[in-house]
């Protein structure tokens, strides 16, 4: 008996239609209905208040307000520009941003993967309690530490190095020491923190994966290497994806209080928000901050598009949209 063959393919399943928006929201009406606020919240002091990037194209003045000050187009961005400030702020910013997030990727993984190796309960208890214990601690009082302990006359790094014969240092009068100290604080602070949210993503890995690796032989440098490491992969992509939105955001409270108004380390240590805060507080010139302001969001957006396209060209699932 002959079977003819284009009638004994096996038929295509039918395509089912998704639901309109109205049958989603209808379905799923409890989700939607807990969104609310956190949609509320967002239009109220997230989107409502970008209709003050007006300011950036103003010669603000109270009796006029935002909207009625007269129009001065990009004068407070060639303000800005012609300054001589734009350049030093921006590579301080964004260089001191990608050292800070590169550093507490990297210890963060580390200890996270130490942590989850260490069989001692109590040891990694106490542990994750005081590297977490620096996340709650403000910059004013870290302030306070530092120049207690590098103070040139009287702090006990420098007392110290006096008692063994050695030169005090001036770190409040020398660029270089910064370089060093401020990454070295983030990290401290940070650490703790990201260490929690990678070692939650190690504890959501399947224990089977590490019995079926063990029955093969594997050693634990093998299994962090070969297991740990890589389905850490998709949680560190998507953090410093989020991270990088905060690339041109600087770590204002810690730069401020650490450094303050310091002009010998002006040219070290001055981002765009504490050139921002003097710009306000100073001069009170909310047109020039404004500008500034709109100009770190820009970078911002392009530097997130680009990572992102980075990412969605290599690892397509791995990227934000």
């Amino acid at each position: 008996m002959k079977v003819n063959l284009e009638r004994s393919v096996v038929s295509k399943p039918k395509k089912i239609k998704g639901l309109s928006p109205l049958q989603e929201i209808k379905k799923n009406w409890v989700l939607y209905l807990m969104f609310v606020p956190i949609a509320v919240f967002f239009i109220i002091f997230s989107y409502i208040p970008m209709t003050g990037i007006v300011m950036a194209f103003k010669e603000f003045n109270y009796r006029d307000g935002i909207f009625m000050s007269p129009w001065n187009g990009l004068e407070n961005f060639e303000y800005f520009f012609q300054s001589g400030k734009a350049w030093i702020v921006t590579k301080n910013t964004i260089l001191y941003n990608v050292v800070f997030l590169g550093l507490y990727t990297l210890f963060s993984i580390l200890v996270a993967v130490l942590l989850s190796e260490t069989y001692n309960k109590f040891f990694k208890k106490t542990a994750q309690t005081l590297m977490f214990l620096p996340y709650f601690i403000s910059w004013v009082t870290v302030s306070a530490f530092v120049y207690n302990f590098f103070n040139y006359e009287f702090g006990i790094a420098n007392v110290f190095l006096r008692n063994l014969g050695l030169e005090a240092m001036d770190i409040y009068s020398t660029e270089s020491y910064w370089y060093l100290l401020l990454p070295l604080l983030y990290v401290w602070k940070w650490v703790g923190f990201g260490s929690v949210l990678y070692l939650a993503a190690i504890v959501g890995i399947d224990q089977e994966i590490y019995e079926a690796a063990t029955i093969d032989g594997a050693s634990r440098f093998q299994k962090i290497m070969k297991i740990t490491l890589p389905l850490l992969k998709p949680t560190a992509v998507v953090l410093i994806l989020l991270g990088l939105g905060r690339v041109m955001r600087g770590e204002f409270d810690m730069f401020y209080q650490l450094i303050g108004n310091n002009g010998a380390l002006m040219n070290a240590t001055d981002i765009i928000d504490t050139l921002v805060f003097r710009s306000l507080m100073g001069t009170q010139d909310f047109g020039m901050a404004s500008s500034v302001g709109l100009y770190q969001s820009v970078l911002t957006l392009i530097i997130i598009l680009i990572a992102n396209y980075l990412v969605r060209r290599y690892d397509k699932e791995n990227a934000l949209f």
